[in-house]
């Protein structure tokens, strides 16, 4: 099936990429394990953390033990690979959650918000689900000439992946604008950038390594993360 760049449907074909450490989505092994370096451990019984788009749960090792571990993504097959990891999924649009407001603990809205149309109230929707004093984890793409050349021309290209076309250059995220979306649902966020350790990767790509640990950098061109907690009112 010949698919459009950033086209969901291309989820539905890999799915069974997810969990191989050096498949398609080998890269999205290694933020996850830098989001999970994010969240607090839970702070009461019954604390629960919301995966917005989820994909195949590779955030669920990395999640503290005592959370509730809710996933919410439109890929039905990913999903499916996601519960098999103990994740309680709910197949939905991440711009209209299906959720109370203020139901979460955490939101993580990892590598989501470059591949969306409506940023702005995808944004909205995860804050609005999060309580007061939760805290709030992303990580995206800048929206840059040299994240254009690197992620889409060169990345898309190279093992690990991300697998070829699943970017849309126009729909990545300057820094500014999503912190001043944040701030406007009362989430003061905290960014910076974020890069493979250059000898990890260089020894995941000749074979000899299974993968890389993602270290944070000042530069913000490329990738980059963000934490904050929602104000309390």
């Amino acid at each position: 099936m010949d698919l459009r760049r950033n086209d969901p449907a291309q989820y539905d074909e890999l799915a069974d990429e997810w969990w191989k450490p050096d498949g398609d989505f080998a890269a999205l092994h290694w933020l996850a394990r830098s989001r999970g370096e994010l969240i607090p451990p839970p702070t009461r019984p019954g604390a629960s953390l919301l995966d917005v788009a989820c994909g195949g749960g590779l955030l669920a090792p990395h999640v503290p033990a005592g959370y509730r571990h809710v996933g919410v993504d439109q890929s039905a097959p990913s999903l499916a690979v996601a519960a098999e990891h103990g994740i309680e999924c709910v197949r939905a649009d991440v711009s209209a959650l299906p959720f109370a407001d203020a139901e979460f603990d955490v939101v993580v809205a990892g590598e989501i918000l470059e591949h969306v149309e409506d940023m702005e109230g995808t944004v909205a929707e995860s804050i609005r689900v999060l309580r007061p004093g939760g805290t709030f984890v992303c990580d995206t793409i800048n929206r840059t000439r040299f994240s254009a050349l690197a992620i889409v021309t060169v990345a898309e290209r190279m093992p690990g992946g991300p697998p070829l076309g699943c970017h849309d250059e126009r729909l990545f995220v300057r820094p500014e604008r999503l912190r001043e979306e944040c701030a406007r649902h009362g989430v003061s966020l905290r960014v910076w950038g974020l890069r493979p350790a250059i000898r990890q990767y260089l020894g995941f790509l000749l074979g000899v390594r299974r993968g890389a640990t993602m270290v944070p950098t000042r530069y913000l061109g490329a990738l980059y993360q963000g934490v904050g907690v929602k104000a309390s009112r």
